[in-house]
């Protein structure tokens, strides 16, 4: 039997109860939640690490090279004389900015890919598949060693080096999720209302799929931000003097040869928390999803 609206129950009831969203952090745990805050406190500094700064992150002054920790320098000074505290605050911008790039670049190309290859499946999928294949045999840090040699060492070709050889990995991941949405009964009875393919993917498909998509991209996001400080470290990323999480660990280097290693264990401590921090909520936010659908 129809309704008012000329549409049976089963299809009006396949519409409405299939928009999943994107839920909050309930159920993560202690440490989801703990994990959560470290990811909020180094956002807050991202963004206000320059005016939380107390000093310019590149202010020299080399009688105070590797000098202690006092109450005006909590960490202490840098071979160049210049405030740890402020270069590490200043740093977290670009540690976090570009990560974000990476991530925000790879999630929207895997997942348009992906989604494009669900939908349609036969040849646009295999070739969509091939060519993921193709690209993910190539290992970013090696895409980023060529992008620095074609366009110079920086951090945003560094990036986009990384968003490409990131891309594959989100498309394989989202290819079976939206396979699976793809063959629910919802979809059929979208179709069969008349609501074009545009529509539905994204509507309904990728807002359906969206909790994967976040708990994959916060995983994402710390080995992005753990790619970036290893390709800054090795001078293809992220050129000193300017501040950075890897050039630190990268210029802390002569200190912990000759026994100050407060430059590289601040930047490397940062990392380590902020990557581990982003691994367990992901992992946390990814066990929730699957005791959902399970």
């Amino acid at each position: 039997m129809a309704t008012a609206t000329g549409h049976s129950p089963v299809i009006g009831a396949a519409t409405t109860t299939c928009r999943r969203g994107v839920p909050g952090l309930r159920g993560v745990g202690w440490l989801g939640y703990t994990s959560a805050a470290i990811i909020a406190l180094a956002a807050v500094i991202a963004v206000f690490g320059p005016l939380l700064a107390p000093y310019p992150p590149n202010q020299s002054d080399l009688a105070h090279a590797f000098g202690g920790a006092g109450p005006a320098h909590p960490l202490g000074y840098d071979s160049q004389g210049r405030d740890i505290l402020s270069r590490l605050l200043v740093g977290a911008r670009s540690s976090m900015l570009g990560a974000f790039v990476v991530i925000a670049l790879a999630m929207v190309a895997g997942t348009v890919l992906a989604v494009t290859a669900a939908w349609r499946g036969g040849w646009v999928d295999s070739v969509t598949s091939s060519g993921s294949d193709l690209v993910f045999a190539f290992p970013g840090l090696l895409l980023a060693v060529l992008a620095a040699a074609v366009f110079g060492p920086s951090q945003w070709s560094a990036a986009l080096s990384l968003a490409v050889a990131y891309t594959p990995y989100v498309a394989r991941i989202v290819r079976g999720a939206a396979i699976r949405e793809r063959s629910l009964p919802y979809i059929e009875a979208l179709e069969v209302q008349g609501r074009g393919a545009w529509a539905i993917c994204v509507r309904h498909i990728v807002p359906n799929i969206a909790p994967m998509l976040v708990a994959q991209g916060t995983i994402l996001f710390g080995w992005a931000a753990l790619d970036l400080a290893a390709i800054s470290f090795l001078g293809l990323g992220v050129q000193p003097p300017q501040a950075d999480w890897g050039v630190m660990v990268s210029e802390g280097q002569t200190g912990v040869l000759q026994g100050f290693p407060a430059e590289s264990l601040a930047a490397g401590t940062a990392l380590v928390l902020v990557i581990v921090a982003f691994n367990i909520l992901g992992e946390r936010l990814n066990d929730r999803q699957a005791k959902e659908l399970s």
